[in-house]
């Protein structure tokens, strides 16, 4: 196991057809912290450890891998509804049938938030569709959830707020709603802007590009840590939480709103496009 482990850190890309793979292998802590893409020469080993797996059964895990496979948001919601009610064999809209684990909605929203903190974590975010797929699901579990935006088990225990979020978020709340805001958002969620990843050196002198030297500049002084799709929502769903357990009524909560509902609309058109 270790040295297909080691084979699996060298990645290089991802295609369509490996998402699967990847989302399943990755949330058995297989390739850990090098989720970044996949060819050929390691088909074997991915072979292997899922045949591993197949002994014991993940419910959750092969339930990301169905619904990162699900283009419409109405069939997510669905299919997220028949696993949370025990699972079982469903009619398939083509004629055929499909067998459903049972899965918790909790455990499903969990395991596509590691996905999404291990892509985030790195300087360059790897697939920006397998993203913004995953962050798709993790809001959509978590808001089937019981108490929704308030419910204790969407906490993950953040005590402080990312520096690059709370900035980006208190610039878009300044702002009136509308197609230039939106256009902020779309841009930063595609990596651009105040979510440009950051480069290595390297990377930064051969380009020569202004947004280049820009991330270099933000490399060296430690700053500027690039706004991310997942870690954005949160900031914007812990700030809203914030303002309903207070019983705030202002402008600044229906701007927080509509800038949630539309990062998830241009997460869709990103992740399914």
């Amino acid at each position: 196991m270790k040295e297909m482990i080691e084979l699996l850190e060298d990645m290089t890309k991802m295609d369509a057809q490996s998402e699967e793979i990847v989302v399943q292998i990755a949330a058995q802590g297989v390739v850990g912290k090098r989720l970044e893409g996949f060819d050929s020469s390691f088909m074997m080993a991915l072979d292997f450890m899922l045949g591993q797996c197949e002994n014991e059964p993940d419910g959750k895990v092969q339930v990301v891998g169905m619904l990162c496979r699900t283009p419409r948001k109405e069939s997510r919601q669905d299919l997220l509804r028949r696993v949370a009610g025990g699972g079982g064999t469903f009619a398939r809209e083509d004629g055929g049938q499909v067998v459903l684990p049972k899965a918790n909605l909790n455990d499903i929203a969990n395991q596509a938030d590691d996905l999404v903190e291990t892509m985030e974590d790195r300087p360059t975010v790897p697939d920006r569709r397998l993203l913004a797929r995953l962050v798709l699901i993790r809001e959509e579990a978590r808001s089937m959830m019981g108490g929704g935006i308030l419910d204790e088990r969407n906490d993950r225990g953040l005590s402080t707020l990312p520096d690059a979020e709370v900035a980006l978020v208190s610039e878009l709340v300044a702002l009136k709603p509308g197609p230039i805001v939106r256009e902020k958002i779309r841009n930063v969620m595609r990596g651009k802007d105040e979510g440009a990843d950051i480069v290595s050196e390297d990377e930064s002198a051969a380009s020569g590009s202004e947004k280049t030297s820009r991330n270099k500049s933000n490399q060296t002084t430690g700053k500027g840590r690039p706004v991310r799709p997942g870690m954005f929502l949160e900031t914007v769903t812990k700030v809203l939480g914030g303002m309903y357990e207070a019983n705030v009524a202002s402008v600044t909560v229906q701007h927080l709103e509509w800038v949630h509902r539309e990062t998830l609309n241009i997460l869709q058109e990103m992740a399914f496009s």
